[in-house]
């Protein structure tokens, strides 16, 4: 008898259902499973046939052929074992397929019947509200996570015996043995997302640098930070997500399925409710940056999707990591090629970077810093020229004098979340007919339309252009910038002011890389 169990299957981000088709036949005893099967789904026959023993259940001495369709897609994970568990039992005669009609299944197997926890439960249960179905059995330690979809009952099963007497149960009675498990997305979001502890307040001066951190916040820009140590760059860094705009909840689910995927949502956190913060040490390799392995599951970046990727210590990493974000930081998606799979995962990051300018951190000031002039420019040859053309902002922190501590911090992070909010009411409108949401994603292609100039603001890029040897990219980044300042100043045409507001901020990253002299006979 043959019988088809519904699953559920990841590709990258993306989940797909996969029919779980299985046959028990006459014919030489055996347990056969096809259908491009990775290591963990191979082993699942094994852990099966004891579960089921020792259920309580005996199979009977025939020949069992499992097949996962479509057999086109790559398998993997150990969520399959349920759903093989009980399509066996379904062509066996103990269950009869309207049990199982319209619901799918997911879980690993212990030997002794127990259903452990499983990754990607959020997109395979997005896909199958999606798809139609009305319930989805999954383990008891994912429910919270499957049941913020709305649209589809969720049922959270610790042992292999539960789900069987829930499937045979009267309609009455299947609440009492697996009761649904519901909760209100949207109000968790509303109640868990709020502002925690960080908060600008506590810095003490640096007003440059937090205002560029306010510019990158308002228009999703990547900024670097340098300056020696101690002035307040991480604390700085740390502190951004506190005045990005929170996450709605297609945002939250976005982000929240790239976790499921690589297993770090549980049962105490089935929802990432504020913007992500990702802080990899310089010793990271650049497969766990990007997406690794030969899974290809999300890599660091991947987690950093809506939020924030902080880079510190950058020369510290190894040249090859940082040229493999050149990619990502323009198409902000990653693409991982490996050999049983080829997936995209998203990749929307702001990054922020920070690094002190010589290997000792306190370069120029010479009574401090004892790093020859070679030692510093190879130090700032870590990072590469390409990266650096990709980063929108440059600030350079400076030691502060004591009397800036005695002051206290200033603003608070409410107070400029509340303008970074209206900075991005302001884009929200403007792009509301196309496919942008920050200023940040403005192509070449469009600059003329959302970053027009006047015959005075033209000639002032043009002499930048000149004197600080901007590149086309260059160039576009700085126009972009200067959009959002504007934004920020309630302004709907860049002004002058605007756009050297916006060289200024390039002006540091020159300097240090060269070309100070130039920037000081144009007067900018």
């Amino acid at each position: 008898m043959i019988s088809t169990i519904i699953a559920g299957g990841l590709h990258g981000v993306e989940a797909c259902l996969v029919e779980v088709e299985v046959d028990i036949s006459t014919g030489l005893p055996g347990f056969c499973m096809v259908g491009s099967l990775g290591g963990e789904v191979k082993e699942a026959r094994e852990r099966v046939q004891v579960a089921l023993k020792n259920t309580g259940i005996e199979l009977p001495p025939r020949k069992i052929t499992v097949n996962l369709a479509p057999a086109n897609i790559r398998k993997e994970g150990t969520a399959y074992d349920l759903p093989i568990a009980v399509g066996v039992m379904t062509s066996s005669g103990y269950l009869t397929a309207a049990h199982a009609e319209g619901t799918l299944f997911l879980g690993e197997l212990g030997l002794d019947g127990e259903i452990k926890g499983v990754r990607g439960v959020l997109p395979i249960v997005r896909e199958a509200a999606r798809q139609g179905l009305h319930t989805c059995i999954v383990p008891a330690e994912n429910a919270l996570e499957g049941a913020m979809i709305p649209g589809v009952k969720v049922r959270g099963a610790e042992r292999f015996g539960q789900v069987l007497r829930f499937l045979k149960a009267e309609e009455k009675e299947k609440d009492l043995i697996l009761p649904a498990t519901e909760v209100d997305g949207e109000e968790y979001l509303r109640i868990r997302g709020e502002m925690d502890g960080l908060d600008f307040a506590e810095v003490c001066g640096q007003e440059g640098a937090k205002r560029a951190a306010e510019i990158a916040a308002a228009g999703f820009h990547s900024l670097l930070m340098i300056g020696p140590p101690g002035t307040g760059k991480s604390m700085i860094a740390k502190r951004i997500p506190g005045i990005l705009p929170p996450l709605s909840m297609e945002e939250s689910l976005e982000v929240s399925s790239i976790y499921s995927v690589a297993g770090k949502l549980t049962g105490q956190v089935p929802l990432i409710v504020s913007r992500p913060f990702q802080n990899p040490h310089h010793s990271i390799s650049q497969a766990a940056l990007t997406g690794g392995t030969s899974l290809a599951r999300p890599g660091v970046i991947s987690l950093a999707h809506r939020g924030v990727l902080f880079l510190d210590e950058l020369p510290e990493f190894d040249r090859t990591v940082l040229d493999s974000l050149r990619q990502p930081l323009e198409d902000r998606k990653i693409h991982l090629a490996r050999v049983h799979s080829n997936v995209t995962y998203p990749a929307d990051f702001m990054l922020v970077c920070a690094m002190n300018p010589c290997p000792c951190g306190y370069f120029p000031d010479r009574n401090r810093c004892s790093c020859s002039e070679s030692q510093v420019r190879r130090y700032l040859g870590r990072v590469s020229g390409p990266i650096l053309d990709r980063i929108d902002l440059c600030v350079e922190i400076l030691p502060l004098n004591i009397s800036k501590y005695a002051g206290g911090g200033g603003e608070s992070s409410a107070d400029i979340r509340s303008r970074v909010l209206a900075a991005r009411m302001r884009q929200e409108e403007r792009f509301k007919q196309s496919h942008y949401r920050f200023n940040a994603e403005i192509r070449e292609k469009d600059m003329e339309r959302y970053c027009p100039l006047g015959e005075k603001q033209r000639r002032l890029m043009e002499r930048a252009y000149d004197a600080m040897g901007l590149s086309a990219r260059g160039y576009h980044r700085t126009l972009r910038v200067a959009r959002t300042i504007a934004d920020l100043a309630g302004e709907e045409q860049i002004l002058e002011e605007h756009l050297m507001e916006a060289l200024s901020f390039r002006m540091a990253d020159k300097a240090y890389w060269g070309r100070r002299e130039d920037l000081e006979a144009t007067g900018l």
